[in-house]
């Protein structure tokens, strides 16, 4: 089975063919996050490191006990008010006012196939019989509000997906201020944050940089993902190349506003995190109401950059892509744009869709200029109705004659 549950510690591990993931249920019922790596047997709680740290808090039931601090653990998913003073992962503002939330360990569920979100995109397990799901529930007495961190193992494309469900079972309303749907603390290690930045024309540069103390962020606060940062991040050591080393990333499977975060603490340790962006945010939850963060697919890669891209690169197109064409290759097409910009006709469309049919090109796409009156890009954008002068004719016309000579014919809009 690829998702494991060891009661004796309350262990729940998810195996890929290449790697483990593995986090605990621990006495206090919070969850913590012992490993992320290369495929190993057997429970990793050794790794958990507990010191008296000044200035780091101890929860109440910890008593004496000085070396216990979620401030210095790492998290499974953190959130604001438990003594941690990282990034959180979870923000809510109760109905009273304050920001306290203490979640504990509720339970936990394991099923075949992948879990499903309502209303959103994400990777789906139809026909791998392998993919498995599990669900672990966490809830705060206080408030009622219940947690459902959901997680999706893909074994045979080392890929695990997550995703979060928060549901007010309390009194009244709550507000969340900040929903991240995935959280990967490193208790140590030395990374480079890898990054894909642009603008118009220029699109997914590539930036690699040193982590240091601190946070680094990127986000978008634009409505959309946006090309000026991909909601893609890739942690990687130092020594990480394209064929060796461990890296490990982030894709946020969204295309609204977002925000990731790489925090080295001052212990040394590393968080990484992902979700909705939360500046301006503020989503009124009522008692009963069911709120679903987006998801995030996560891969690890023990053997370099190269490894991890192509195991995101094959899941992403045999299982979040859709269509006849996700697994087919795509017809060879020639588009007008930069032979012709707004300055066409229909004839002249024809004529390149024959000379290109010579060369064996089997698709004609028509550019930006076919509707309204779109001579330039200072007018006409969102007005889809078809400029019959330019194009001499009806825009089914001009299609009739393309697919006579042998050619599919597709065409270019911009929604926005």
């Amino acid at each position: 089975m690829a998702i494991q549950y060891q009661e004796n510690g309350r262990i729940f591990t998810l195996h890929t063919d290449h790697s483990t993931y593995q986090m605990k249920a621990d006495s206090y019922g919070n969850l913590l996050h012992l490993y992320y790596g290369d495929r190993t047997e057997g429970s990793m709680e050794y790794l958990l490191t507990f010191g008296d740290r000044g200035f780091s808090p101890n929860p109440y039931e910890a008593g004496d006990d000085r070396t216990y601090s979620l401030d210095a653990l790492p998290q499974e998913y953190p959130y604001q008010g438990s003594g941690d003073f990282r990034s959180p992962a979870l923000a809510v503002e109760q109905a009273d006012k304050s920001y306290g939330l203490n979640l504990r360990y509720g339970g936990y569920e394991i099923s075949k196939g992948k879990y499903s979100l309502p209303g959103l995109p994400s990777m789906y397990g139809e026909g791998l019989e392998d993919a498995e799901s599990l669900k672990i529930h966490l809830t705060d007495q206080v408030s009622g509000l219940a947690v459902t961190l959901l997680y999706g193992v893909f074994p045979g494309y080392d890929i695990i997906t997550r995703a979060v469900c928060v549901k007010n079972e309390g009194n009244g309303p709550a507000a969340l201020k900040r929903v991240y749907s995935a959280c990967l603390d490193f208790l140590h290690g030395e990374y480079d944050l890898i990054q894909f930045y642009g603008r118009h024309a220029m699109e997914r540069n590539f930036q690699r940089t040193a982590l240091c103390h601190g946070a680094q962020v990127i986000g978008s606060r634009r409505g959309t993902s946006s090309h000026q940062y991909n909601p893609f991040l890739i942690l990687a050591g130092r020594e990480t190349t394209e064929n060796h080393g461990p890296c490990y990333s982030m894709s946020f499977v969204y295309s609204g506003a977002f925000k990731a975060e790489a925090e080295t603490d001052q212990y040394g340790q590393t968080r990484m995190s992902m979700g909705l962006q939360d500046e301006m945010f503020s989503y009124e939850l009522k008692p009963g109401e069911i709120f679903f963060g987006p998801e995030v697919i996560m891969g690890y890669s023990g053997h370099g950059l190269g490894t991890l891209s192509r195991s995101i690169h094959k899941a992403m197109r045999h299982s979040l892509c859709r269509g006849k064409y996700k697994t087919i290759p795509r017809p060879v097409l020639i588009n007008n744009w930069e032979a012709t910009y707004f300055d066409f006709t229909g004839e002249k469309i024809l004529d390149i869709a024959r000379q290109a049919k010579e060369l064996g090109v089997e698709m004609m796409v028509l550019d930006d200029g076919w509707f309204g009156k779109r001579d330039s890009d200072c007018s006409g954008l969102g007005d889809w109705q078809v400029n019959v002068k330019k194009l001499g004719g009806s825009l089914g016309s001009l299609v009739s004659r393309i697919n006579g000579l042998g050619m599919k014919f597709g065409i270019w809009m911009e929604p926005e």
